[in-house]
């Protein structure tokens, strides 16, 4: 299946963690460049919390780091993101508030089917992503060492800290709180509970220093209420509120350490992976802050850590801050040439 700017791979009888089954599991994809004849050049750039694939792109072009003259890129959509199989886009039993729990894993899973079946890639040569996206990337590492050459998770860590945690569960309580929501089965969209949300995470996103130095101006908002309703409510105005929560799920249950084999030892899993592994955490992160990857990296062979400088949060990741945006790419060449 395909539209006009993605491509869909269908799983018949896709068997979840939790037993429940997507019959079939749509996974929505992207790909940019072509294939190399030894296929050497493939890159795998999973999606973020409530982004597309053209969330990514900023990375993607000539010129750039993943230069599609160069590399492979496939950028598959998370489940939930309303692209590959979601709540909003899933026929009964699974619609809406009855779309069961996904992991990462279950997303890595439809990914290295995609990988392997679709395009016959036995060993990708980089793996990267952004906050859920580097979720996605620790757990390829851990569940694919033999495939996964390069590892490179930024703005994210292995696992869901519990003050991560804290976090989703407010995203979650302002959002639900809304009447309108009524359980999930709701005929017109929470309107008051996906403000609420919005404000919630306004006050995550972007660092304490960010607020200070009234940076939102550089986005072109003039007031501090202009930029919570032009970008924070905009931004999330046009979610499907059950899509948001299963992304949040998936976000909240995210643990290498409970990968088959590891036994909830952290340290066993990260020991396990054998990419080249440059992680790149945002300096003022507000939930996936710098530690966390500090923490990660000495248990992994050859991990290194390089700080994001700056003020941006967690929205580092994001690309439009053009200094951290070129960090970022940096990076991806530095790696990427070893």
């Amino acid at each position: 299946m395909s539209s006009p700017d993605h491509e869909v791979l269908e799983l018949p009888g896709f068997v979840l963690e939790s037993g429940a089954v997507l019959d079939p599991a749509r996974l929505a994809y992207r790909t940019y460049g072509e294939l190399n004849a030894d296929r050497t050049n493939a890159v795998l750039f999973p999606t973020w919390f409530a982004g597309d694939h053209h969330a990514n792109e900023w990375l993607i072009g000539p010129g750039r780091a993943l230069d599609p003259r160069e590399y492979f890129v496939i950028v598959p959509n998370l489940f939930g993101n309303g692209v590959s199989s979601s709540p909003s886009n899933t026929p009964p039993p699974h619609d809406a508030a009855a779309f069961p729990g996904v992991t990462v894993r279950d997303n890595v899973r439809a990914q290295h089917l995609l990988v392997t079946g679709t395009f016959g890639v036995e060993r990708l040569a980089l793996v990267l992503g952004c906050s859920m996206g580097a979720l996605q990337t620790y757990q390829w590492a851990v569940s694919h060492p033999d495939m996964v050459a390069r590892a490179l998770p930024y703005c994210g860590a292995p696992a869901t800290s519990p003050h991560n945690q804290v976090f989703i569960e407010g995203l979650r309580a302002a959002l639900t709180a809304d009447a309108a929501f009524d359980g999930g089965r709701y005929g017109t969209p929470p309107a008051a509970g996906l403000r609420a949300f919005s404000r919630v995470y306004a006050g995550w996103g972007f660092s304490q220093a960010f607020y200070w130095e009234e940076t939102w101006r550089q986005l072109g908002f003039a007031s501090l209420e202009d930029f919570l309703t032009g970008f924070w409510e905009a931004n999330f105005a046009g979610y499907d509120a059950n899509d948001l929560l299963a992304m949040l799920w998936t976000w909240q249950h995210a643990d290498v350490a409970t990968t088959p084999g590891m036994d909830g030892d952290v340290k066993r899993a990260l020991g396990s992976i054998t990419a080249r592994t440059l992680a790149l955490p945002a300096e003022k992160d507000l939930y996936f802050p710098p530690e966390d990857e500090v923490r990660a990296a000495r248990y992994i062979r050859g991990g290194e850590v390089r700080v994001i400088p700056g003020i941006w949060g967690h929205l580092t990741g994001g690309g439009a801050n053009p200094v951290d945006a070129a960090f970022i790419d940096a990076a991806v060449r530095d790696l990427l040439s070893e």
